[in-house]
């Protein structure tokens, strides 16, 4: 199946713009993994923060994510476009929640979080299969964030305490 092209809407209008990533999503070459290397930038951003503050800005990008996805989805008529990588970003966001300061980490969340969204074991490839709409766009990112942030959690907890 040929991949559907971005539509040009991704620079003039700001919901697609920000659905595509920023415009990372209309890279002709794995999409996905493109939306996730530019979530990184963001996540600097926030990485000082309270997991509390932190985990309010997750939330608002779930929540707007959602209604970001749904839009684009219904823009261009391709449900879950592969272009449109805001749940990417959401789910390097949930992935890196709590995480230790460096590059190490960064680079490791990164990679557990796609290995979990390209790989969609068990219950998050039946997400990725049965929910629609901007929901189902975001929810099998998400469900896959969820191992990815267990394992970064574990290796943390045996890894920084250890050097404690």
């Amino acid at each position: 199946m040929k991949r559907p092209q971005a539509p040009r809407s991704v620079w003039y209008n700001p919901i697609h713009f920000c659905a595509f990533g920023f415009g990372s999503g209309v890279s002709p070459v794995a999409p996905g993994t493109m939306g996730t290397l530019m979530a990184i930038p963001f996540y600097l951003l926030f990485e000082g923060w309270s997991w509390q503050n932190y985990a309010i800005v997750v939330i608002l990008m779930t929540i707007i994510g959602i209604w970001f996805c749904d839009v684009a989805s219904k823009d261009t008529g391709v449900e879950d476009h592969p272009g449109i990588v805001w749940d990417e970003f959401t789910g390097y966001f949930i992935t890196m929640w709590a995480a230790p300061a460096g590059w190490v980490w960064i680079v490791l969340g990164f990679l557990l979080f796609r290995l979990f969204d390209i790989w969609k074991p068990g219950p998050i490839g039946w997400l990725n299969d049965h929910v629609k709409g901007g929901l189902g766009v975001m929810i099998d990112d998400v469900a896959a964030a969820i191992p990815a942030l267990i394992i970064m959690q574990i290796l943390a907890f045996i890894f920084v305490r250890s050097v404690v």
